[in-house]
This record gives structure tokens, sequence and C-alpha cells, in this order.
């Protein structure tokens, strides 16, 4: 078996069984990003150097019996918002495109700790603003399945540099749905943690209220390892929570566990191929115990415009900082003060998020906060609500990831309209700061992976792994990974 079948934990056992030696690990994968990187471009920043280092420094520490964690040694990436020490951190924005951080961000801290080996920052939609990877200033990424689609976005680069298996897993961030949506149309497993479950402290905000970091990674088992590593209270975010962590998942048998299928994501707009292969998943958990209970989620309709009325605002105020003075792109010539102001923020940020900055400032302006902005927010506790209803008759929701598989490139960059509402199943999940996981589930007619999502209660990501590693048990799609436009 080549090591690019092997899982990440099944990388880790070896590796702590001297099968596999870090260095030689995390040589294959520079090896397989040049090969295979100047067609996906999953990466933004590849850090060989650092990275050899970094892998010999932790074979020292397995060595001496300090490192046992079953993911030590096992290369991977960070999404290029995620705050790393010396390492440029662009958001795939020309704003940013020098800024070298001077800390970790908290989860990168705790990666480290465990011996994790970064090789570097995957591209994105700039400042996460998009849902395809078309936008960052650095290109375009492409899905390694068929490199004239999309990746999805904006952690295009994370699952893309997961699914050409240039790494063995990556984190990525979820604002509406941008580590599932990517998810599946990679082909790859990924998980958007309980709102606090995982700490934002170093993440270059968005939307703080609904951002969230969670992994990208080749199957659920490591998703839940990867969880588990970077879970928990953090005294640099507030809004980070002290709970028990998730069990890693164990055995097929989902006897007691009530799967509900609301019937308002499986209506019009969504793929015939889409919807066969959700279903299909549904039989096979119902197949092995678990009971399927149809539920009804009537504020869907209504998800996509309050999402963007919020997330807007949001990012309207948290990019406010980037104003050309303390930090980030400065233009070589202006007037003054406010003329600064205004070429910094033309010329450093790209169209997308110049337009996401606009609707958010109309938002918040006066005469229209009540009309859009608290009315969103009182949409955002309608939908928490209705999801209550939902878990009142079931333990979790499967439902489609995206109405489509991927698109081709371009195909809706003159239509933002059209690709905010792509978004439809997932962003409602950050509003109401859940916990929402997307695993493979077959492939359609054109050979393009599919993605179910489980959607759980708060802090009920145990559940969620429980259902995906009984499932992945029983199929394959999670293990297939693509040789630039067919099936592997």
């Amino acid at each position: 078996m080549e090591i690019f079948d092997l899982s990440a934990l099944e990388l880790g056992a070896r590796i702590q069984s001297r099968e596999i030696g870090v260095a030689e690990a995390a040589r294959a994968c520079l090896d397989r990003i040049a090969a295979v990187d100047k067609t996906v471009n999953a990466f933004i920043t590849v850090t060989e150097r650092e990275a050899m280092a970094q892998a010999e420094a932790v074979q020292r520490r397995i060595d001496s019996g300090e490192l046992t964690h079953p993911l030590a040694g096992v290369p991977m990436a960070v999404k290029d918002l995620i705050s790393t020490k010396g390492v440029p951190t662009t958001c795939a924005s020309r704003m940013l495109e020098n800024y070298v951080p001077v800390f970790d961000a908290t989860v990168v801290g705790k990666l480290n700790a465990i011996g994790a080996v970064c090789l570097g920052k995957t591209n994105m939609d700039e400042f996460a603003m998009g849902s395809s990877t078309e936008s960052s200033y650095f290109g375009v990424t492409r899905n390694p399945w068929d490199e004239t689609r999309v990746p999805g976005g904006s952690s295009g680069g994370s699952a893309a540099a997961v699914a050409a298996r240039e790494v063995f897993y990556a984190l990525g961030s979820d604002t509406g749905g941008s580590i599932r949506q990517p998810a599946s149309f990679c082909g790859v497993t990924g998980i958007k943690p309980t709102y606090g479950a995982v700490s934002r402290y170093g993440l270059l905000a968005y939307a703080s209220s609904l951002d969230q970091i969670g992994p990208l990674t080749v199957d659920a088992a490591d998703a839940a390892a990867v969880t588990r590593a970077i879970m928990g209270r953090d005294l640099y975010d507030s809004t980070s929570v002290d709970v028990p962590l998730p069990d890693m998942p164990q055995g097929d048998s989902l006897t007691g566990l009530r799967v509900g299928i609301p019937e308002d994501y499986f209506g019009e707009g969504l793929g015939e191929d889409v919807r066969a292969r959700v279903l299909e998943m549904g039989r096979t958990l119902e197949a092995l115990g678990a009971e399927l209970v149809p539920v009804k989620m009537p504020m869907l309709d209504y998800a996509i415009p309050a999402y963007y009325v919020l997330a807007c605002a949001e990012a309207s105020s948290n990019l406010s900082r980037y104003d050309g003075v303390k930090y980030g792109f400065r233009p070589e010539k202006f007037e003054d003060l406010h003329d600064l102001y205004i070429t910094a923020r033309s010329e450093g940020f790209g169209a997308e998020v110049k337009r996401r900055i606009m609707l958010g400032a109309f938002a918040l302006s006066s005469g229209y906060y009540d009309a859009y902005y608290n009315k969103a927010l009182r949409v955002k506790a309608l939908i928490k609500r209705a999801f209550d209803a939902c878990f009142e008759q079931a333990d979790v929701l499967l439902t489609p990831a995206a109405p489509t598989t991927a698109y081709k490139l371009g195909a809706h960059t003159d239509d933002p309209i059209q690709m905010y509402l792509g978004d439809i199943y997932t962003v409602s999940v950050n509003m109401a700061g859940l916990p929402g996981m997307v695993v493979p589930c077959g492939f359609d007619g054109d050979g393009l992976p599919v993605g179910a999502q489980l959607i759980g209660r708060a802090f009920g990501e145990q559940t969620l792994f429980a259902a995906a590693h009984a499932y992945q048990l029983h199929t394959d799609a999670h293990k297939r990974h693509p040789h630039f436009g067919k099936e592997g």
C-alpha cells in the first residue's frame, strides 16, 4: 500500500511503530506538492525547510518516548487566515500579502504540542469571502477531481490539498459552510465544530459570531482525532467553552439513533444525483440500526438573506482595521490620511471583499439598521428554535451539503447571487452555532464527489463522529482519491 492510501491515523500508527519515519512522510508529501500543485494551486506558501526541520525534531521526541499522540509526525497544512508565527498569513489578499504574524493561533500551538508537521499555508477565497476559491489574490485553486472545476470555498485550498493527498489533513474555517461545501466538492470529510468548541484566537476574523475552525480529513476517525486535539477552553478567546472531549468513534452499530430527514432540504433546486446519493446514505444508516424520521425545517428559505446581512455587517466592522496605517498594504502614492484610507482599501481589497463590506455598511447604516440587521438577528433566533424543534424528534439531521457537485471555474464569477444561493444547506448551521459534518457519499454521473451533511445538537460532535464512522466502515467513497480527472 502506498503512503498516500493511508489515513492520518494509519500513517501515525506506522510512524509510532517506526515503519515510516517522520522525515520520510514529510518528504513524500513535499515531493507530491512539487509534482501536482502547479496544477491544483492548493498552497500559497510551502514551508519546506521549516517542515523538514520540524520533522526531525518530532522524530527525536517520538524516539525518546515524549510524543505518543496518534497524529504525531503526520504532515498537515493550515488555511492561510490562521496565524502562524514567522510564516506569512495573507488571507489570500493583497492587503496582507507581506504580513508575518509574531504568534501562533491557539489551534496551531495545540497541534505543534502533539507533534504535527505543518507543510505550509493553503489557498482560500480572499478573507474567506466566497464559495469557490476563485477570489484569491494568489490565483484560483482547481479541483483535483477535474481541474476545470472549482474545489469549493472558502477553504478550497485545504480541501484540495487533502483530496490530492498533498497532506493527510488540513485546518480550515467555516463561517457559512466554508469547510463543509469544499469537503463535498473534493470528496473529503470535514467538520465545523460547535461554536465555542474550538478557540478562534489567531483566526483573522470574517464574521466573529459565525466563524469556527475545523479540520478537513480523509475520514471520520481522522476528523475526530484532529478535533479532539484542537478543542477546549482558551483564555485568549472569551467565546470558547470547556466541554468534555468527544470519544473516538468505535464500531458500526447505530441502534437507537434517530436520523432526521428534513424534507425542506430535498425540494426544488437540488440536483438529482445529489438527492439520490444522500438518500442512499440514509438507507445505509437505517440498515446499521438507525431510525429515519421525517422532520420539518420551515426557516430554510430565510437562512441565506439573514446570513448575508449578518455576515457582511460583521465583516464591515472587522475589516475596518485594514486602513494602510498600522499594517497591511500601503499604497505608494496618496495625498492625505483620508486618501490613504481610500487608496489602501481600493487597491488592497478584491471585488468580492469590497462588495460585502458595502453590503454590511449599508445594513448597519442609520435608517436601515432595524430594517435589515435587527430583523436578521430575529430570523437567526427563529432558525435556532426550528433546529431545537427538529432535535426533539431526532438525534442528528441528514441533509445535502450543496445543491450540486463542483461546478466549472468561472461559472458564477459574474453572478454572485447564484454563488450565495449555493450555501443554502450550510449557513443555518452557523447561525444556530451547531456542529455540522460532511462525509463523501458517492459520485455523480460525471464522476464528481457528492457529500452528505450530518447536523448535530450543540456539542454533539461525538454523535456525528459515531454516525459518520459507522457509515464509512461500510462504504468506500472516502477512500477513493483523484488522479486529476479520474477516480482513483
